[in-house]
């Protein structure tokens, strides 16, 4: 190997950098599973690279080059240069939405992912076939990802045992805590936060935070946050697989167990409406005999499935009449929303900042789990009314003098059709900015469509973010004969938010329904 060789290794090396680093992000946005992220390579990659567009005609210029007048190695080493150069350029005037977090996970994996990128850029150079090199070190990384997943992943085994088995003994030793799982395919977050601001009104109360709804996430929550003193554990429980709520309610083993809905949410890795029910049910069904489950009665799939575990059921809901705490005289404003529960004889008015009949359902089983602690109701109406509202869930804020709906986490069927039955309540000019819905399987398509037709007479303007992932939202608005001039399609939230900022004014609402991450934005 001579040091012109070593120093096209080099720069090769340096021309990877950009294209690693995107890899990785994509590959942490689709949550570190190598189907996720081959799903999304064969719809999002094509337009990730358009970037490197550039940077790939130089090195394609460069092998032309190296072909012509061999052994073009000082040639190569340039073109490799220069287009670590312009990627790096491109890369520093990036926006992104989600931006890769170096998490200790991530920098194993860099650490993995530089090694097979220095040999497989050795392994060019010395069979020479360095003439393939420049353009080859801009495809490589993004294929390399599922070899550096495939590696890492008995690692990341051995980790996440160490954790989990660590928060096992933490919970065990905490006698006499309360443990209360909440899930469901939507609601779980909303749900979390106001049972915490009820709970916490009488107990020491500590739920897991932002999102943190896996088993590391909760495992962490457990091992920094969880104290002696504290008597209540509120924890949210996601699932996207059959058999996560099942792993987490024997990780967790809570004595009540809230069902917030079961939707269509996560199609893709369940596979069938009738997966997701029955793995969503777990968080009754693995309740011990002496538990409680609160379930959302106003859900059909919920209602209609038949419990074997012996264990005590509160209902609730708006619609099911028969529920044991039902919500009645709902009215909204641009302040918040007030209604009644009613429980058995009793009336109790509440009032609340929170808006749309979803943040109602969240409030009514909180309030189910407060009534079973045993908390008061002037305590309920005192935290209903204070307490704040929940960030990214029809929060309702103003924003350079405009005003906003942020229903921007994680959309959902019967979420966004909340959301815009919220937004046609509100005064003047009623904006929606969108891209759109995810993980629903074959019927993405279809449930994006209805999302696009229940729009017409609710917005006044739709604006889409991305061009591919919201033609069906399109369709649908068109199929209803929405006006086309008042549907405005761009390719990025920054596009989106100057066009608000230029065509509202103070006196209209803007709805953010959805903020998908970069790795679904196209």
């Amino acid at each position: 190997m001579s040091i012109l060789q070593w120093i096209l290794i080099l720069f090769l090396l340096a021309e990877a950098y950009v294209p690693s680093k995107r890899a990785l992000q994509m590959f942490q946005q689709n949550r570190y599973e190598n189907g996720r992220y081959a799903s999304w390579m064969k719809q999002g990659l094509g337009d990730k690279l358009t970037a490197m567009a550039l940077a790939g005609m130089i090195a394609l210029a460069a092998m032309i080059l190296a072909l012509i007048f061999r052994p073009g190695t000082v040639i190569l080493a340039a073109a490799a240069a220069v287009c670590a150069f312009l990627l790096y350029t491109d890369e520093k005037g990036q926006n992104y939405i989600k931006p890769l977090v170096v998490t200790a996970r991530v920098k194993r994996q860099i650490a993995v992912q530089a090694v097979l990128l220095f040999l497989f850029s050795f392994l060019l150079v010395r069979t020479g076939l360095s003439f393939l090199s420049v353009m080859a070190m801009l495809v490589m990384p993004w294929l390399i990802v599922f070899l550096t997943g495939w590696i890492t992943l008995p690692v990341e085994k051995s980790v996440h045992a160490y954790y989990l088995n660590d928060a096992k003994r933490i919970l065990r030793e905490h006698t006499g805590l309360i443990s209360v799982g909440i899930t469901g395919s939507y609601g779980k977050t909303s749900t979390k936060n106001i049972m915490q601001a009820m709970l916490s009104e009488q107990y020491n109360s500590l739920m897991t935070p932002a999102s943190y709804n896996t088993p590391m996430g909760i495992a962490r929550t457990i091992r920094e946050m969880l104290k002696p003193i504290h008597k209540v554990f509120i924890c949210e429980m996601g699932a996207d697989h059959v058999g996560d709520i099942t792993e987490l309610m024997n990780f967790v083993h809570p004595s009540i167990g809230v069902v917030t809905s079961i939707g269509p949410q996560h199609l893709l890795t369940f596979g069938s409406q009738e997966n997701i029910t029955r793995e969503k049910m777990q968080m009754a069904e693995l309740l011990p005999s002496d538990g409680v489950a609160v379930l959302n009665y106003d859900n059909a799939l919920i209602r209609e499935y038949r419990i074997r575990n012996q264990v005590k059921v509160i209902t609730y809901g708006i619609e099911y009449k028969d529920a044991d705490y039902r919500a009645e005289d709902i009215s909204y404003s641009a302040s918040g929303s007030s209604f009644t529960v009613v429980h058995g004889d009793e009336r109790i008015g509440l009032e609340t900042k929170l808006l749309g009949n979803l943040n109602i359902l969240n409030i009514l089983s909180a309030v189910a789990c407060a009534r079973y602690l045993g908390v008061e109701w002037k305590t309920i109406r005192r935290a209903v009314k204070n307490m704040k509202q929940v960030e990214h869930r029809l929060e309702l804020k103003i924003i350079n003098g405009h005003r906003f709906i942020d229903d921007a986490f994680n959309a959902n069927p019967a979420g966004s059709a909340m959301a815009l039955d919220v937004l046609s309540m509100m005064p003047g000019r009623r904006v929606i900015v969108t891209p759109g819905m995810i993980d629903l399987g074959e019927r993405q398509a279809e449930i994006n469509r209805e999302f696009g037709r229940r729009m017409k007479g609710k917005a006044d303007t739709v604006i889409l973010v991305g061009r591919t992932q919201t033609a069906p939202i399109a369709e649908g608005l068109k199929e209803t004969g929405f006006d086309t001039s008042d549907i405005i399609i761009v390719d990025t939230v920054k596009e989106a938010f100057a066009y608000v900022y230029q065509n509202t004014g103070s006196q209209d609402t803007i709805l953010l329904e959805n903020d998908l991450p970069d790795a679904f934005s196209y």
